[in-house]
């Protein structure tokens, strides 16, 4: 069950490379929403590989219980992290940019998770460093390119 963080690793990175060629035409914005998954990716490899994270929480927050399973973690991050950004790509594409603020906020709300802690305990915690160095500029960058369109509407689709 461990393995899908070595796979989502390679494909953060193949899809980087493609990212250009799938966006081409598309608004920069489009770019930028599509960019939160393999980011996501490369994220979770520094938050999930050798299992750091849930023996983290488990460990700070459980107290040593197995609160958080292996299983979840998987559902968590390929349900709830892979699907929504893919879903959140969509919906920005046929439904209208603003969509795309879905994965977006995800990815910021999931930098704050890391850097408050981290703030509170002045101690690191697996995932701060991406959440830092790519989710916070990157994210924000977002934020701000989807949000500049003025197309945060249903109406609008990205392609028009």
């Amino acid at each position: 069950m461990h393995g899908w963080v070595y796979g989502g690793f390679l494909a953060g990175f193949v899809l980087l490379a493609l990212l250009p060629v799938f966006t081409a035409g598309l608004p920069l914005a489009f770019l930028f929403v599509a960019l939160q998954l393999p980011l996501y990716m490369l994220h979770q490899y520094e938050e999930h590989d050798d299992d750091r994270f849930r023996r983290f929480v488990n460990r700070e927050v459980g107290g040593g219980l197995d609160i958080l399973t292996s299983g979840a973690v998987l559902l968590i991050n390929i349900g709830g992290v892979w699907l929504l950004n893919v879903a959140a790509s969509w919906l920005a594409a046929i439904g209208g940019i603003g969509f795309g603020l879905i994965a977006i906020y995800a990815t910021l709300v999931n930098a704050l998770v890391h850097i408050v802690p981290a703030l509170a305990t002045r101690r690191y915690n697996p995932g701060l460093t991406t959440a830092i160095v790519l989710f916070l500029p990157l994210g924000g960058a977002a934020a701000w390119l989807v949000t500049a369109t003025g197309q945060a509407g249903l109406s609008t689709s990205c392609s028009g």
